[in-house]
């Protein structure tokens, strides 16, 4: 059976300006990599839809969604914070992002395919329920778990994070629900500055020094998320999939490579094949060297479709 691959052009309308790390370029790098390494063929291309707006107010408040998209500009820019822009192709971008977590959810709760990979962007587990930061408009994993939980009636959903930087958004949003276990791993020490204090019953987070290398990765995957999530037996897997702790990105100074970045799809897959018949959907989150971030992403794909 085919994966599915979502992405949609409107998610490359959205820019931020030139020289800005998270660039329409990303997704490009992205697609033409899986292509020239033969994973679309294991793929079946969805377009992203358009998130409703009663979708995204299970993760965000409401008043949160309409101001954000009243505020989109007609013409130029507009900051949210000093490195978060808006031009006037950002909420139907967001709006495509946000739309295929949905689809995706939708897509491997019913059968019709076992993994989903949403190449799109503004990435989102930045975002929180009522502000946008980061580069993150909406939490585009947190608004399609919400669905899997909301919609579809599970009870368990993991989700798990390897981007450099913590996922203050998605934490914000599932801290206190019972529902969601959210396993990260990030730089202590870099934006947003958070997570290492956030540790609880449904919250695993391992903040580690900069130069970590692989190794130490490894371990803190070994040791502290997978007993956590045999543990929970998810009913899904969720994953944003941020390539940002590769040794060549600047944004962050793991020193990850891109198989580091296989082994732990594999941990993650195992753990899916255990729990809930290899239900994992992976939604595209940091990585800002445009080579790494392509080799990357094609390492974590081969392994989610089964390609390797």
């Amino acid at each position: 059976m085919l994966s599915a691959y979502i992405t949609h052009p409107d998610c490359a309308r959205h820019d931020m300006g030139a020289g800005h790390p998270e660039c329409p370029e990303r997704l490009s790098a992205i697609h033409d990599r899986l292509l020239i390494a033969g994973l679309l063929d294991y793929m079946a291309p969805h377009d992203a839809p358009l998130a409703t707006r009663s979708q995204l107010a299970r993760a965000h408040t409401m008043s949160y969604v309409r101001e954000l998209i009243a505020d989109a500009p007609s013409e130029g820019m507009r900051f949210v914070d000093p490195d978060t822009l808006m031009n006037p192709h950002t909420v139907r971008a967001a709006l495509r992002a946000a739309g295929a977590a949905v689809l995706a959810t939708d897509l491997v709760l019913t059968g019709k395919v076992p993994t989903a990979f949403c190449n799109v962007r503004p990435p989102g587990h930045h975002a929180t329920r009522g502000a946008a930061m980061g580069f993150c408009f909406f939490n585009n994993v947190a608004v399609g778990i919400r669905h899997a939980l909301d919609v579809h009636g599970l009870q368990r959903v993991a989700l798990i994070d390897f981007d450099v930087h913590h996922g203050n958004g998605s934490a914000d949003i599932f801290r206190g629900d019972d529902r969601v276990l959210m396993c990260s791993i990030f730089e202590k020490g870099i934006y947003p500055f958070s997570g290492e204090d956030d540790n609880g019953a449904h919250m695993v987070n391992v903040g580690l020094p900069a130069r970590s290398g692989g190794d130490a990765f490894r371990a803190a995957v070994t040791g502290r998320w997978l007993p956590a999530l045999d543990a929970f037996a998810p009913q899904l897997v969720y994953v944003s999939a941020g390539f940002d702790g590769h040794r060549e990105d600047d944004m962050g100074n793991l020193g990850l490579v891109e198989k580091d970045y296989a082994w732990v799809t594999r941990q993650i897959m195992d753990v899916a094949q255990r729990h809930c018949h290899g239900r994992v959907i992976s939604c595209l989150e940091g990585g800002y060297a445009l080579s790494a971030l392509a080799r990357s992403a094609a390492a974590h794909v081969k392994v989610l479709i089964g390609a390797d």
